[in-house]
């Protein structure tokens, strides 16, 4: 067995208090499949207020991408919180570090940045996975990856709304923390790449508002097409329109259109690579 170390931040919200025992079997579970951690400052908050100083959390991912003993970095966190940290994250580091930074919902925002900066790949999934509903499936997945199966985690199935083929950078995430980039300089190039969406929250209103937004934006004019991964609270409520035939409203149907149900944010999501090519046919 390959063994690993691993750095674990909260670049978004911080966990609460109460979760540390969590956090501990979470340590304990990725110890079993050769995964050492290495616990960050800034993981729980004391109160509900669960923010840090930004400036404190972007220096000390940055001392985790220089430590040249830390191998990858999970990120556990989500909500609101990352693009706090943009301006003080030091992105020449990163594009000079071989290191893969893993993290998904509201840490879409620092992928995505991380991209646009660097031109480095990071990895869209929750490690907190391996511990959660479909804990044992996960772990075996992650555990695979690490030891040099990649399919299991990354190979997830689709089916094309419309269209047949589709190339391109893959870019994206969450809907709404995706587009907390726009008009900053952290908003990726949107030429000729693959837009992969998903949410956890969001009725049909709030999912056509964002991508009025994104059209509004010329996304849909440069893009080679879309990626749609699940949408959670709009999918539970089975309503119509969905968010496929959203999209297809929004696009007018000119774009390549594929759905997966296997990215996102339920507890049996695969994950995917936002800055590496993706080809889809």
């Amino acid at each position: 067995m390959n063994e690993f170390n691993a750095a674990l931040v909260c670049c978004s919200d911080a966990r609460c208090s109460n979760e540390r025992e969590q956090i501990d079997l979470l340590c304990n579970s990725l110890e079993q499949i050769g995964i050492h951690s290495h616990k960050g400052e800034y993981l729980f908050a004391a109160s509900e207020y669960r923010a840090f100083d930004p400036i404190k959390k972007a220096s000390e991912l940055m001392c985790f991408y220089d430590n040249t003993s830390i191998d990858m970095i999970f990120d556990i966190s989500g909500g609101n919180l990352s693009n706090q940290i943009l301006p003080y994250i030091d992105y020449k580091r990163i594009s000079m570090s071989d290191k893969m930074f893993w993290g998904y919902s509201d840490l879409t925002a620092l992928i995505n940045a991380i991209y646009t900066k660097t031109q480095k790949p990071s990895v869209l999934y929750q490690i907190r996975n391996i511990i959660g509903a479909d804990s044992a499936v996960q772990t075996q997945r992650v555990k695979e990856y690490f030891n040099g199966n990649n399919a299991a985690l990354f190979d997830w199935s689709y089916e094309w709304i419309n269209g047949t083929s589709m190339r391109g950078v893959a870019v994206g995430g969450n809907i709404r923390c995706f587009l907390k980039l726009a008009g900053t300089p952290y908003f990726p190039d949107m030429k000729n790449k693959i837009l992969v969406l998903e949410s956890y929250s969001g009725d049909a209103l709030l999912m056509s508002s964002f991508l009025a937004q994104l059209e509004q934006l010329g996304v849909f004019q440069q893009i080679n097409g879309i990626l749609l991964g699940t949408f959670t609270h709009l999918d539970s409520m089975s309503s119509q329109p969905d968010m496929t035939q959203l999209v297809m409203q929004a696009t007018k149907g000119t774009l390549p259109l594929a759905k997966t149900y296997e990215i996102g944010h339920h507890s049996d999501a695969k994950a995917i690579v936002i800055g590496e090519e993706l080809i889809l046919y």
